[in-house]
């Protein structure tokens, strides 16, 4: 019997400190490589977006593909990428750890909107309220050992004026 799996994962990981480094002109760029990875793993890519220090992707995972080995395939291999190509120059690395939450099929369109809609969204929503409504969404919390992971230092979670 085949392997029959209907499963929609929305991945969020951010660059490293949250830095606004993803410049828009080639943010396309990316996006295109990461579809690439996904697609040599036989996963179905439904939308990839995000804003300078995050990215979102929805997606479905090919049933023989782990979940953490995909995300971190698409880490190493987008940041290896992104470091070779000089596409973000001030691009460290990502940040450790991203979020991973499943959806039923009915949910797709509402997701792909919200995922197309970042740069508007962003303008009204820090990255910090985002994150904490997509926890809460899943029944999570943010764990006491990640607020630093929150500190806005840096002004990346600061809404745009």
């Amino acid at each position: 019997m085949s392997t029959y799996t209907q499963i929609l994962y929305h991945i969020v990981f951010s660059t490293k400190n949250r830095e606004r480094v993803l410049g828009k002109p080639r943010r396309d760029d990316l996006y295109r490589f990461i579809w690439g990875v996904l697609q040599k793993r036989r996963c179905h890519l439904f939308r990839i977006g995000g804003v300078e220090d995050h990215l979102h992707i929805l997606m479905s995972l090919h049933p023989m593909m782990g979940l953490s080995d995909l995300v971190k395939e698409v880490k190493t291999s987008s940041s290896s990428w992104i470091k070779g190509q000089q596409v973000f120059p001030m691009f460290s690395h990502w940040q450790d750890g991203y979020g991973a939450f499943t959806h039923a099929l009915p949910d797709k369109d509402r997701l792909i909107e919200y995922i197309r809609n970042q740069e508007e969204h962003h303008k009204h929503v820090t990255f910090r309220e985002e994150y904490e409504m997509l926890l809460a969404e899943a029944g999570l919390a943010i764990n006491e050992h990640d607020e630093e992971w929150f500190d806005d230092d840096n002004g990346a979670g600061d809404v745009a004026a």
